[in-house]
């Protein structure tokens, strides 16, 4: 697949192809949504806690005597029934953390970047190079390039002065190549990215087979 390259000013400079296993792979929506579903339950905390009848703390007395009132017989405040007592069923700390293995994982960000070139979604720029952070500098580079629309900026590493400028911007985002993700990809309309970051995709996308075990949900691109 061909794309323009553009510079930093919105002009295409040249055009170069783009690597066939990464970005012109089968498109398979089940892995990129297991993908998803993995990324988001691994951000979950899971600190969660309610105190049970035996954890809140109120008083041992006897609520009133047993025989005589008329009333159901009750022996602690600390009953689930009462105001202030304990939660029966509550949330306690658990692990949502889910597995997933490599290969399936690369291959859902095959699959999403591929999905992106289909849609004419990914804009590469022959380099992005600031002197000082300026972001109305940057504002107005990420609009020459994407129009309008959010933008995910991948960086081939740490660039103070280019993370600085896109920070106060709502709808950019700014992402180390090393630390591509599913949900980044799949949750912005473009993806910017200069020649240096395209190659270290391109070092640990490349190198793995890129067919993945179909599990009957995918779809050919």
């Amino acid at each position: 697949m061909k794309v323009s390259v553009y510079n930093m000013a919105g002009e295409e400079v040249k055009t170069i192809e783009l690597p066939a296993s990464i970005f012109e792979a089968r498109i398979n929506r089940g892995l990129m949504h297991q993908a998803l579903v993995r990324q988001l339950a691994n951000a979950r905390l899971g600190t969660h806690k309610a105190k049970g009848r035996s954890e809140v703390n109120r008083t041992t007395a006897k609520v009133y005597r047993q025989k005589g009132t008329g009333r159901a017989r009750h022996g602690s405040r600390r009953a689930p029934i009462f105001v202030g007592g304990g939660v029966a069923h509550g949330p306690k700390p658990r692990k949502y953390t889910k597995q997933m293995p490599r290969k399936m994982r690369r291959g859902a960000l095959r699959s999403a970047l591929s999905l992106k070139a289909k849609s004419g979604d990914i804009v590469v720029l022959d380099e992005l190079v600031m002197n000082q952070p300026k972001t109305q500098e940057f504002a107005q580079v990420v609009d020459r390039l994407v129009s309008g629309s959010s933008a995910l900026v991948i960086l081939p590493g740490r660039d103070e002065v280019v993370e600085k400028s896109a920070r106060n911007l709502p709808d950019v985002k700014t992402l180390h190549a090393n630390y591509l993700n599913i949900r980044d990809l799949l949750g912005y309309d473009k993806i910017v990215m200069p020649l240096a970051a395209l190659d270290v995709i391109t070092d640990f996308l490349g190198d793995e087979e890129v067919a993945v075990a179909d599990n009957g949900s995918g779809e050919e691109a």
